[in-house]
């Protein structure tokens, strides 16, 4: 099982935005710190807007910070909103068309039980947890401390 990009960006932008929970954060700093496009962190961070995640504020002195505080945030919630479709196997794959198995086959079952089980694991932290296990070394790797 593997995450899309964009989740794995919306997790560093939320981390990066606890750890400098004081003051506004530009799109662009975000990007250079972790060397990643701009062009597709302007994307994860209009999506993670639109779910009430981060603010947004406009203007010359304008950026993001968090929305709520990371106590706030479940990490199993917001990783069903940023993976628009899990894909653990063909079947799984609506655009496909129909798995010519799916009669005999009980395979989607089990692995739609082992993705619950996977969110349902993401469900018990929140962004404090990561921040509060990990803050003081992210903010030494990124050059924050």
């Amino acid at each position: 099982m593997r995450l899309t990009r964009h989740s794995d960006y919306a997790l560093r932008v939320l981390l990066y935005l606890g750890i400098t929970s004081e003051s506004l954060v530009t799109i662009g700093e975000i990007a250079d710190r972790y060397g990643i496009s701009r062009n597709h962190l302007m994307k994860v961070v209009n999506r993670l807007a639109t779910h009430g995640y981060v603010e947004t504020v406009r203007g010359k002195r304008g950026g993001i910070r968090l929305a709520k505080p990371p106590e706030a945030i479940n990490l199993g919630e917001l990783l069903r909103q940023t993976e628009e479709e899990f894909h653990m196997a063909e079947c799984f794959d609506t655009n496909r068309g129909p798995c010519r198995i799916a009669g005999s086959c009980s395979l989607r079952p089990v692995l739609g039980e082992a993705l619950e089980a996977f969110f349902e694991a993401l469900g018990r932290y929140t962004l404090a947890d990561l921040l509060r296990n990990s803050c003081s070394d992210i903010a030494v790797d990124l050059d924050l401390a």
